[in-house]
Formats: structure tokens, C-alpha cells, sequence
């Protein structure tokens, strides 16, 4: 990423940094069958952290991606698929890659520079942030794959 697309003040001017740590530890995503997407998770290669039947009607289900510090938990599907979870990866080619050997259907990787139109495969640049693919849950949790080979400074 360059600095002449767009300036990141570093340190933030101007902010009230929080000073107490909030670590974000889990976000639930809606799901119609625990069961199905229990599944699916597996078979994506996540490390299955709980799944506990509390009460007939409370079921605890938490999966957490390979090297994330965040987890996911199964919620029962009140609204609509969560849409553009980002999952960040070094090698979008060799993420792809998996995703497809693990039965995955997942859609071709392409590129964009921010108010550019789609262009197909990985960013010849290698750019950050520019190159992704897509790939849904079987409950329509939409899933995206972004390549970063240089954090935004402060992101480490």
C-alpha cells in the first residue's frame, strides 16, 4: 500500500484513544440448522472451540478461523445473512486454493482499486486490500477472502 492513495495519520491527530484494552472476541452469525453449518465450519478447517446443549432451547456453538484471535458463534436466524465478513489472508492464491481442495465453493479471486471497476485474479501489484474472492455458508453468510501483505500502520 502506498501512501500517496490515501494519508493515515500515525499517531491518530486529533483522537481520544480509548485507553483500557477491548479485545473483539466473537461475533454471532445467524444460522437456520446448528448442525448443517456445524458441518460446513468443519469442513472449512476451523478449530471447533464448544459446542454445548444447555437447555433444549439454548445451544452453544463457537468456531474460531485458523491464526484469528476472533471466533464466530452459531445464533438461531432472527434477520437476514450477515453480509462482507472479512477474513484476511497473506496468499489469496494459495487460500483459494484450499478453500476449493475442501469442497468449497468459492468464486473467482479478483481485483480493485478503490472506485475501480473488478478486474479478474490477483492484483499484479500484489497490492493490500485489493485483491479478494467470495464464498457463502449454506445459510447465505457471505464470506470475504482480502489479501494484505502490509498492514495499515497501527494494525499489526
Amino acid at each position: 500500500m502506498s501512501n500517496a492513495e490515501f494519508t493515515i495519520p500515525s499517531p491518530p491527530e486529533g483522537q481520544d484513544l480509548a485507553k483500557v484494552p477491548l479485545r473483539f472476541e466473537a461475533t454471532p452469525i445467524p444460522v437456520t440448522d446448528f448442525d448443517r453449518a456445524k458441518a460446513f465450519y468443519q469442513r472449512l478447517g476451523w478449530r471447533l472451540d464448544i459446542d454445548a446443549q444447555f437447555s433444549e432451547q439454548v445451544r452453544g456453538v463457537q468456531f474460531t478461523p485458523p491464526g484469528s484471535p476472533a471466533s464466530i458463534q452459531f445464533a438461531p436466524a432472527t434477520a437476514g445473512p450477515l453480509q462482507r465478513l472479512l477474513l484476511i489472508v497473506d496468499d489469496i492464491e494459495a487460500a483459494h486454493a484450499e478453500l476449493i481442495a475442501r469442497g468449497i465453493d468459492v468464486g473467482d479471486i479478483w481485483h480493485a482499486a478503490p472506485g475501480q471497476p473488478p478486474q479478474p485474479g490477483r492484483d499484479p501489484e500484489r497490492r493490500s486490500y485489493v485483491s479478494q474472492a467470495i464464498f457463502d455458508d449454506p445459510d447465505g453468510n457471505r464470506w470475504v477472502l482480502q489479501e494484505v501483505t502490509q498492514r495499515i500502520p497501527g494494525r499489526d
